[in-house]
């Protein structure tokens, strides 16, 4: 990876996790996640005149139609998780989506992978382990409705970054001649298209009391989470056009990381002696990748 992608990707890492406490520290994160729709509707509206619409290619839309199921599941699993387990358990399983993008992208995607940059993923996905596994993870915990909902939010994260992967090498290979980058573009239509998939899950999840909920949901603050978490990831995909989504997914999980600090300082959760390593290996192994890749 160039530093120009690394500096992308971890600024991505960055805003993601503080997108993600924000959710966990909301008193009601499936009303907070419904609020957030409404943001990518009035982008949309803002930037629709900036843009030439026939310059994304047809393959990209149904792409898009696509990666909005991925998103929308994505979404909706992460939420019920974080309704059910701590921050340290939920984020570390659902972030390790570098474990399995290499076995989906080498043969599908015609991808190649240095030693160094492999070895790299590996010591990742073990920090990001072991910053979950705090005191130890027990079998039970795994087996958890937190955990399980976490592991199909895994799933969902292989599914969309392989499908955004494909769209961003095919939308960066086009003529682009608005001024609104095009990844920022894509983003704010997979927040639309998302948006399909989660609300009737969320709605037939919860419908008792929910317009009273929205109310005491915070428009404002579910408004800008929504906002940077499509900056945050409209700069994965920037970083998409060019760098192998194996190594761009490995080091977007230093998002870990950067929850594990905020997690302390925000949300006032203590770590234990793995975590902190588990934070130390997951930088060494953003080293790796970053040197070797």
């Amino acid at each position: 990876m160039t530093p120009h992608e690394l500096g992308l990707v971890l600024a991505s890492a960055l805003l993601h996790a503080w997108w993600s406490v924000a959710i966990k520290d909301s008193r009601d994160p499936l009303a907070f996640n419904l609020l957030q729709l409404v943001a990518p509707f009035g982008i949309f509206l803002l930037l629709a005149p900036l843009v030439t619409w026939a310059e994304v290619p047809t393959r990209v839309w149904w792409l898009l139609a696509g990666t909005g199921v991925w998103h929308g599941l994505y979404f909706y699993w992460m939420t019920r998780a974080f309704e059910h387990g701590d921050l340290t358990l939920v984020y570390p399983i659902a972030r390790s989506t570098p474990a399995f993008i290499p076995l989906i992208s080498i043969p599908l995607l015609g991808e190649r992978i240095s030693a160094g940059a492999a070895c790299g993923i590996a010591i990742v996905v073990a920090g990001i382990w072991l910053v979950g596994a705090g005191a130890g993870l027990s079998r039970s915990a795994l087996a958890s409705k937190g955990a399980r909902f976490a592991f199909l939010t895994l799933a969902a994260g292989v599914g969309y970054s392989l499908v955004d992967k494909a769209a961003m090498k095919e939308l960066g290979a086009a003529a682009w001649t608005s001024a609104v980058p095009r990844a920022f573009v894509y983003a704010v239509l997979l927040g639309i298209t998302s948006s399909f998939v989660f609300a009737p899950l969320a709605w037939l999840r919860t419908r008792e009391g929910l317009l009273a909920r929205l109310r005491e949901g915070g428009l404002g603050r579910a408004s800008f989470a929504s906002v940077v978490s499509y900056a945050g990831y409209a700069l994965v995909l920037a970083a998409l056009e060019t760098a192998p989504v194996s190594y761009v997914v490995a080091v977007r999980q230093t998002s870990v990381l950067f929850a594990l600090v905020m997690g302390m300082l925000w949300l006032r959760e203590t770590p234990g002696r793995p975590r902190v390593w588990g934070a130390i290996a997951t930088v060494a192994g953003v080293a790796l990748i970053a040197l070797w890749g």
